[in-house]
């Protein structure tokens, strides 16, 4: 892969960080920038090669400069995005399958729930701080080293569950791809290991609020 394909598949995870940062649906972001939710989704899972034609409306819409959408650098971290208190730092380069970001909520007044719902898969582990969860009917808080994974097509929202900061990361599938495990503890060492193998299994196993 050359310099230019490296840049080009950076693309997809920066405007999907952008997106999110901004609490942009595909749909609201297709009738502002006339563009197909189906090519939309494309473009941020890597399967739609990036042009001016489809990356000038996006960056209009988005109100940053073309460069801020095709200006990450070829090796290291990819720059991060800032908005709404919070940070996005996209970890990984490659297009389609699953997706890293490390998400950084500052701090600041807890804030209320505005569920969303869209195609995909997510994992989050949170890092530092306590994160909240709502999923469904559930309204939960992921303490520090606890996980979660739903299905994202159910309405869910996260946010800081208190005034103080939280780091979790986020793995997302936007095909509906999941992790693939190839080590699980015993059964009998799941209930006294780290918090950490109970916990990855759903958001269910948090605690409620």
């Amino acid at each position: 892969m050359d310099e230019l394909d490296n840049v080009l598949a950076a693309v997809g995870p920066r405007l999907r960080a952008l997106r999110i940062s901004r609490d942009a649906t595909l749909s609201a972001l297709s009738t502002v920038t006339g563009i197909s939710v189906s090519t939309l989704s494309r473009l941020e899972s890597g399967q739609r090669r990036p042009n001016l034609e489809l990356l000038l409306p996006l960056a209009k819409a988005h109100q940053v400069p073309l460069d801020e959408l095709v200006g990450a650098p070829t090796t290291g971290d990819p720059r991060p995005i800032i908005n709404k208190g919070m940070t996005i730092v996209p970890l990984t380069r490659r297009p389609g399958g699953v997706q890293a970001y490390k998400l950084v909520l500052n701090a600041g007044s807890p804030e209320e729930p505005t569920p969303q719902v869209h195609e995909g898969y997510e994992w989050i582990y949170v890092l530092n701080g306590k994160l909240r969860l709502v999923l469904g009917d559930q309204d939960i808080v992921l303490p520090t080293g606890e996980a979660a994974e739903f299905d994202t097509r159910i309405p869910h929202w996260f946010g800081r569950a208190d005034a103080r900061p939280v780091e979790f990361i986020s793995l997302f599938g936007r095909q509906g791809e999941r992790m693939h495990v190839r080590a699980k503890p015993a059964p009998a060492e799941q209930g006294r290991g780290s918090g950490f193998a109970g916990s990855c299994r759903g958001a269910g196993q948090a605690t409620p609020r």
